[in-house]
């Protein structure tokens, strides 16, 4: 059972990794390919998916095509129960739902002004206030995971689950533009960014170069830290 996954640039595109690492971390097979969407082709790599017009999406083994995050996450934790995409706890399950739900529909400050990128940690990033809102809200409801689950550090949920999956995106932006949130919370980021599937993602992001480099900013840079 193979399904087909459309994925964009895996330097910047923060769902593709949401939508790859439901599958590369619950060992569901899936073919990957890659849509354009800094090349000029997104809209032909995407035609055979209509009316799916984003990344991710997946076609699966009988050939229903399925768009949103959210909705292949669905789809998978059902057609693959045993996976354990979602926490076995009912309410930790409901917990996990409650983050991603968030995660998809909120944070725009944080999205629009700290894009994700893995080229590089920027230096001397001064948020706006909406941004640390923002980073409030991701620390009060990743304690709020905590205490539902008991899990003090590590993932969220205590086993990895889809939670972790949607926000390891917001990990990258936390380490990737240097915003300031508690020792718990950069705990939490390393785990996410320390993960072998994740430095496999980095890796193969950095063997494609654009000129000029998309969302680049005029600020000091140093290197990711080593847990990546």
């Amino acid at each position: 059972m193979t399904y087909d996954l459309f994925i964009g640039d895996r330097m910047y595109s923060s769902w593709s990794l949401r939508g790859w690492l439901m599958f590369e971390k619950f060992n569901i097979p899936c073919r990957t390919h890659m849509v354009g969407l800094y090349t000029g082709t997104m809209a032909q790599d995407m035609a055979a998916l209509a009316p799916a017009r984003l990344v991710p999406a997946i076609r699966t083994p009988e050939g229903t095509v399925i768009g949103e995050s959210l909705a292949i996450a669905e789809t998978l934790a059902e057609r693959h129960p045993d996976a354990g995409l979602w926490p076995k706890d009912t309410a930790a399950r409901a917990t996990a739902r409650w983050l991603c739900a968030e995660m998809t529909a909120g944070f725009t400050a944080l999205r629009t002004d700290c894009p994700m990128q893995f080229q590089h940690c920027y230096c001397r990033f001064d948020p706006r206030q909406p941004v640390l809102d923002d980073l409030g809200r991701i620390e009060t409801l990743w304690a709020h995971a905590r205490a539902v689950s008991g899990s003090d550090t590590g993932w969220l949920m205590g086993d990895y689950s889809l939670a972790d999956v949607f926000y390891t995106p917001v990990a990258a932006r936390i380490v990737g533009y240097g915003l300031p949130v508690s020792d718990a919370a950069q705990a939490y980021c390393a785990a996410l960014l320390g993960d072998a599937a994740v430095r496999d993602w980095r890796r193969a992001a950095k063997q494609v170069r654009y000129d000029p480099e998309p969302y680049a900013l005029d600020l000091p840079k140093a290197p990711w830290p080593d847990f990546v």
